[in-house]
């Protein structure tokens, strides 16, 4: 069953998401007794079923804490839980005390062992719908029309620990739990659609290089640093990824605003038994944006949970961010290539130009998380599970995927039925005669868990195709020697990475170097910078000029011919135009501003299904005192650009009574009294070297000049009235940046 859609229009829509509790509290501790208060409206939980899949009925809120009073595990009410039992009130603690036993061996064992990868996520509940246009290619029941399926997303980084930043340059997972009708479909997925090796034997390989220095775990969730780049100019399969990742695709602006690949070539089966191979795509309806590494920089010291509360509060204010899933079709042949690419080589792309992506169904995230541990942090995926219609293919890095995934999480979740965690469950009948082990909670039946029997009446029974059983696609394996190599064709490591840049606008080109420049500068070891120029003269000559210039190194000449692919305009996330849903304005304004003017703003700004923060000297309300209160959101001393999207400035704001530097030192050195407070020159100056549109009226061009800021400048709009302005924002955010601010030399 799909989850329920949140209702539109303003029962759906907090206008500040973050609150963190379905009410209010009171200012003192709250002495009445009453029963657990219900989950928010934007948060939703695992369906309620049962271990084998069985649909309960059960009321979400049964399946949680319950009761007025504090109990132990089993349930045996509690007087006390802040003391210990003693021998006397300054006596020994005494080994009777069963309730600290128990309290502190539950804390003792509440972290389950980390991700080796992916630890740092972060996850939403929602609903697949299918268009039907798969069915051609696939019998998959859930691509069906109109067949709603429940769906779990988790998103992550792969280097960093739980503690780490959401905004480094990193790869980030993007996966997908369908819960469908016959069974679990996990879409286990990146947010770049090449990987840095091409066998899994060698993924160990790269993740250790790619992880903190063993000897003093730093760097951390980076890689900036000598063991990785050490290991990918050793390794040149991994310059494709390597080239992702160092431009902007590697500092996505949101979760909801960034695209996700399968990787891998699939092979789908329709209900005639007839077969092709696809790669699957995740296409945000936002558009594909990104953050510029000055703001992702100063974005992890202010917010390192910036992409999970960007999440969280879309769909907690009701902007439910949307991705059309798509494939590229390609002939089921014995070669398994296409127009000259090998489709079983996951270093490699086939550009949308040669195989267009088609949409087959459209997700929608309309619930977040109730409890992060039990969902996001237990959630188990595994590229092996699958549903008829859908199989894999011999690419090497996948079967070693089909192997790991299992063996880390029975290690990870601690023991072989991490399926019956509740967020694991699937919602398909399970009979899988799979017993005992750590963590059973399903009370199985019968004498008989073998296959065949007749005690339990030959139960469970095997099913044929015309049953929906999964059956593997019957492909012909040659002849051949145990080998321990590689086709010929996973060889060409550059024409991949060349098509890329080639496919970058200028500015794109310009965030690459900077990238390189940057990595590598952190780098120790000489002879690795110079070995990773070596290879960035193999994908371009005016790259590897342009990084050795900022190393300070000669550039050497490329020594693999420079091929001339066709660029992919597809590939670059410059060009479109996209919808503005969730993205965030600040409006600057004092008690002195066209309060109606400010009133009018975010009203607008909330019917275009935007978020206004409102910033202003001090907290509390602007005009206080009238029939309609402004809500003050963030104040000079708080805010920084990094949060907006856009920034709106009504008049001249004057500055605030704090606004020097012994108290806050992004104030300057300035001392007050001052014209203009030195923090909003500082949003205004950031914002505009960040490439972001900024608007205002009623006299706010003289603030801008004051910050060097002139109106004829692109993404630059000041008028007469607050109504024009957030149309004129709205329409330059749905170009992401004002693109023409960032001068490019390529």
């Amino acid at each position: 069953m799909a989850k329920k859609q949140q209702p539109a229009g303003d029962a759906a829509r907090n206008e500040l998401p973050g609150q963190p509790g379905p009410v209010p509290p009171p200012v003192a501790e709250p002495m009445q007794p009453g029963e657990p208060l219900p989950p928010k409206q934007d948060q939703d939980g695992p369906e309620t079923v049962s271990p084998t899949g069985q649909p309960t009925g059960a009321d979400q809120a049964r399946v949680a804490q319950s009761g007025a009073y504090l109990t132990t595990a089993q349930g045996a009410r509690l007087p006390d839980t802040d003391h210990s039992l003693k021998a006397g009130a300054r006596g020994p603690v005494l080994l009777q005390d069963h309730h600290l036993r128990e309290k502190i061996t539950h804390f003792d064992h509440e972290r389950i062992p980390e991700r080796v990868v992916h630890a740092r996520g972060a996850a939403a509940h929602g609903v697949f719908q299918g268009y039907g246009t798969a069915g051609e290619v696939s019998k998959a029941a859930f691509l069906a029309k109109d067949v709603e399926t429940p769906v779990f997303v988790r998103f992550s980084t792969v280097l960093g620990s739980r503690g780490s930043a959401d905004t480094v340059r990193d790869t980030r997972g993007f996966a997908t739990k369908f819960y469908t009708e016959e069974g679990t479909f996990d879409l286990v997925g990146n947010n770049i659609p090449v990987f840095f090796i091409q066998d899994a034997i060698k993924f160990p390989d790269v993740i250790h290089a790619a992880k903190p220095h063993p000897d003093r775990e730093i760097p951390q969730a980076q890689s900036a640093h000598d063991t990785f780049w050490d290991f990918v100019s050793l390794h040149t399969e991994a310059t494709h990824h390597t080239l992702w990742n160092m431009s902007d695709r590697g500092i996505p602006r949101s979760y909801r605003m960034m695209e996700g690949f399968g990787v891998h070539t699939f092979r789908l089966v329709n209900a005639a038994e007839e077969s092709v191979l696809v790669k699957f795509h995740w296409k945000p309806k936002l558009g594909v944006h990104s953050l510029v590494w000055e703001e992702a920089q100063l974005i992890n010291g202010m917010d390192p949970d910036f992409h999970r509360r960007d999440l969280s509060d879309a769909i907690e204010s009701g902007a439910f961010p949307q991705w059309e899933l798509g494939i590229q079709v390609f002939p089921d042949t014995p070669e398994q290539t296409f127009e000259g690419i090998d489709l079983l080589d996951p270093t490699k792309i086939v550009p949308e130009e040669l195989a267009p992506v088609q949409p087959i169904g459209l997700m929608t995230l309309n619930a977040n998380t109730k409890n992060y541990f039990a969902e996001t942090e237990q959630v188990a995926f595994h590229p092996g599970h699958l549903v008829p219609g859908i199989d894999v293919t011999d690419d090497p890095l996948l079967a070693g995927r089909l192997f790991s995934y299992l063996d880390t999480q029975i290690s990870r979740l601690g023991g072989p039925n991490f399926a019956q965690i509740p967020i694991n469950r699937p919602h398909a009948p399970v009979n899988d005669m799979l017993r005992d082990g750590m963590h059973q909670t399903a009370v199985h039946t019968g004498v008989a868990p073998y296959h065949p029997n007749s005690l339990d009446g030959g139960c469970p029974f095997l099913a044929g195709a015309d049953m929906s059983a999964f059956i593997e696609t019957p492909v012909k394996v040659p002849a051949a020697s145990k080998v321990r190599e590689a086709p010929a064709s996973f060889s060409d490591h550059f024409t991949q990475p060349r098509l890329f840049w080639l496919s970058m606008t200028p500015p794109e080109r310009e965030h690459i170097i900077a990238a390189y420049t940057f990595e590598l500068n952190k780098c120790y070891e000489q002879a690795i910078k110079e070995r990773t120029l070596q290879v960035l003269a193999n994908i371009d000559t005016e790259l590897c000029e342009e990084v050795a210039t900022g190393l300070g190194l000669p550039a050497p000449a490329a020594t693999e011919p420079l091929t001339e692919p066709d660029p992919s305009p597809a590939l670059s996330q410059m060009g479109g135009t996209w919808p503005t849903d969730g993205r965030v304005i600040g409006i600057i304004a004092d008690a002195e501003a066209d309060l109606d003017g400010v009133r009018t703003a975010r009203h607008a700004i909330l019917d275009s299904g935007m978020v206004p923060l409102v910033i202003a000297p001090t907290g509390g309300t602007l005009d206080s005192d009238g029939d309609d209160p402004i809500p003050i959101q963030r104040t000079y001393a708080a805010a920084r650009s990094v949060e907006f999207d856009a920034l709106l400035v009504a008049g001249e704001p004057q500055a605030g009574a704090d606004a020097y530097g012994a108290r806050y030192a992004k104030a300057g050195t300035a001392q007050p009294p001052q014209a203009v407070d030195p923090r909003v020159l500082l949003l205004l100056t950031e914002a505009y070297r960040h490439g972001k549109a900024i608007g205002g009226w009623n006299g706010a061009e003289r603030l801008l000049a004051s910050a060097g800021i002139t109106a004829d400048e692109p993404g630059i709009a000041v008028g007469e009235t607050s109504t024009a302005m957030v149309e004129e924002l709205t329409q330059a955010l749905g170009e992401h940046r004002a693109w023409d601010r960032f001068p490019a030399n390529l």
